[in-house]
């Protein structure tokens, strides 16, 4: 940094907010919003009616003006703001992204029950895109990053639209193993704790009256992945979820089962593989198999798409640095042996 840029007076950035716009809900009750972009930012920021002055480091000044217009249009979408959008629209802002916070915060995926789903961070907005252009997506990622729920809301959104007449939800029961014969119950009862997640989704989405109906009528499918071999999958909708706990020999089995006007998501956490006896995850293999074939799309999530309570995403990124701490010294105990 040049001596000029050290001396250099701070920049003073002047604007008004539409006067149509109601300041409570652009700045917060009690101004909650505009104390958390004062201090994510160095700069001050003084409101007198609509007009607004933003005094700092010119980078600071401007990137406050850019969020501030940004906030002015997710509320114009008629979308209201909370802490949690102002600050998800803070980290993509300070990204440097070329993708406008307003641009994937007010992107709606699908309404019901009055809650709107939709993207809230970038590689979601790049997940959801790469399902809307391509016939088979990977989305590979951390816990809590969104990646069957999205996937879930896009397949409720195709049905709806009558793009594919029924949606076929699948995961691999690995942790029931050898017990699975000891389990009380049916077979379908059985396995219904390892597929009660997808469950769970759909209540959120679809009318709870309506889903009894459309499991009855196959409109909607929920089963283990062994009930997919032998199949072919046309005019669907099908999600493998916790997809890292396939075999390489199963993963291929599920992608062979692509019929004609069908969709494939394919989602899973290649840190936590459960498979028994140190079998080889087919979703940390496929890419180096299939990177290379189009209309196939890999999405990678990490701990700053983590859209549940915040501390998830430090528990995944603390978990993260741990590991790659632990690489690197079992690399170091390696070579040291070896010499």
């Amino acid at each position: 940094m040049t001596q000029e840029e050290v001396t250099a007076p701070p920049q003073r950035n002047q604007f008004k907010i539409p006067n149509s716009l109601d300041l409570v809900s652009l700045f917060g009750p009690s101004d909650e919003f505009l104390r958390a972009i004062e201090s994510a930012f160095d700069a001050q920021i003084h409101v007198r009616g609509n007009e607004v002055t933003v005094t700092g480091a010119p980078a600071e000044a401007n990137l406050v003006e850019q969020l501030i217009d940004e906030l002015v249009t997710i509320l114009r979408t008629g979308q209201s703001l909370s802490t949690e959008t102002v600050e998800r629209s803070i980290q993509m802002l300070k990204s440097a992204s070329q993708v406008r916070p307003a641009d994937v915060l007010s992107l709606n995926i699908l309404s019901s029950r009055g809650k709107t789903i939709r993207p809230k961070t970038i590689n979601q907005k790049k997940y959801v895109d790469a399902i809307d252009k391509h016939t088979i997506v990977f989305g590979i990622g951390p816990a809590g990053t969104g990646k069957t729920y999205l996937a879930m809301a896009k397949a409720v959104q195709a049905l709806q639209a009558r793009e594919i007449s029924r949606i076929i939800l699948t995961r691999p029961a690995v942790e029931a193993g050898e017990r699975l014969g000891y389990l009380p119950g049916t077979l379908s009862e059985k396995i219904d704790p390892y597929l009660r997640p997808l469950y769970d989704a759909l209540h959120d989405m679809l009318d709870p009256d309506s889903i009894p109906k459309l499991l009855t009528s196959g409109v909607i499918e929920v089963a283990p992945l062994a009930y997919m071999r032998g199949r072919t999958l046309n005019d669907a909708f099908i999600i493998l979820d916790e997809a890292q706990n396939t075999t390489a020999e199963q993963m291929k089995m599920f992608l062979t089962r692509l019929g004609f006007g069908s969709k494939m998501v394919v989602t899973g956490d290649v840190t936590q593989v459960d498979l028994p006896g140190g079998a080889v995850s087919g979703l940390r293999v496929v890419e180096s198999i299939l990177g290379d074939v189009k209309d196939i799309e890999f999405v990678r999530l990490n701990s700053a798409d983590v859209v549940r309570h915040r501390l998830v995403g430090h528990i995944v990124a603390a978990y993260d640095h741990y590991e790659a701490e632990k690489r690197t010294k079992d690399t170091r105990d390696h070579e040291r042996r070896r010499s």
